[in-house]
């Protein structure tokens, strides 16, 4: 190799290559339709492209400022179980990865869980960063699902969880990741139990063990608008497995509402406010109906006497 291939070239790449749009210095990003949009404007339209509509991923700081009311709520402390308790090793050691996905993502796993208010009702949230390892379930996400399904409980605030996934975390083998499947659906039971509400709200991507455990019980299952993949896998992998041509929308949201995955695709910019109309409701007619329980029991009490 001379010297041209070795020092020239890399050194004129250097020179000419393009700043990435993610960079924080940045004044300005770009979405998949190509459209270039300053950083500011995308924030004041809930990070979304204002030419396609495309709905940009969120950090879980950023799903909690544009969801809850008057951008007011408070990060719970989940527990932290041992980090890569097998020592797994690929490419890159796994303690390599948690590592470099923590300081991207500045927080300890995958999801965070807040309480606030959402139109004056207060809530248990729990968010994902795709950013995390492909927002990928393992010990660190379990401990913190079953801390909010608690936190509800205790509390008797509704529960919304918003979901962006890859799946369960094999780098955690069976017991670390995929049990987590497991242990997730048995959390929203005891919230089924109490009559607890539990809303979904699918995002993208939305795939995997999320979509095959918690992400598909929700008392109301919500998609954001113009998600592309809400599915157990892509529509590469499935349709190389049954060698089926598929339905050019399979696995977006307007396709799984139509198959009766969803029961609502909303905008990001109208979340706070349909979902706080619907835990409003829910929550009066859970009230009225504890009042005609309560009137009942009374007139029974009445009656034997």
């Amino acid at each position: 190799m001379n010297w041209i291939s070795r020092f020239l070239k890399p050194k004129i790449k250097s020179i000419f290559k393009k700043k990435s749009s993610e960079s924080d210095d940045t004044l300005w990003t770009t979405c998949l339709c190509k459209n270039l949009i300053l950083k500011e404007d995308l924030e004041k339209n809930f990070f979304c492209c204002p030419k396609c509509g495309d709905h940009h991923k969120l950090s879980c700081l950023q799903r909690f400022d544009t969801f809850f009311d008057s951008k007011n709520y408070t990060i719970l402390e989940t527990p932290n179980p041992v980090d890569d308790v097998i020592g797994f090793k690929d490419k890159k050691s796994y303690k390599d990865r948690l590592e470099a996905a923590r300081k991207l993502t500045n927080q300890r796993d995958t999801a965070l869980i807040a309480s606030g208010y959402v139109r004056g009702v207060k809530c248990t949230v729990g968010s994902m960063d795709f950013r995390f390892i492909g927002g990928s379930m393992g010990q660190h996400f379990g401990e913190a699902f079953l801390y909010a399904c608690n936190y509800s409980i205790e509390n008797k605030q509704p529960l919304i969880f918003f979901c962006t996934s890859g799946g369960a975390r094999l780098m955690e083998s069976t017991a670390g990741g995929l049990s987590q499947m497991a242990r997730s659906v048995l959390g929203v039971n005891e919230l089924k139990k109490e009559n607890i509400p539990f809303i979904v709200v699918l995002t993208e991507p939305s795939t995997g063990g999320a979509l095959a455990s918690w992400a598909s019980l929700g008392d109301f299952q919500i998609s954001e608008a113009n998600v592309r993949n809400i599915s157990f896998a892509g529509a590469r992998v499935v349709q190389q497995t049954i060698k089926e041509t598929l339905p050019e929308d399979f696995g977006t949201s307007q396709f799984q509402k139509n198959k009766g995955q969803i029961d609502l695709i909303v905008e990001r910019k109208y979340l706070n406010s349909t979902i706080g109309t619907l835990l409003n409701v829910l929550l009066k007619k859970a009230e009225a109906k504890d009042k005609q329980s309560n009137v009942s029991v009374d007139k029974s009490i009445q009656t034997a006497s």
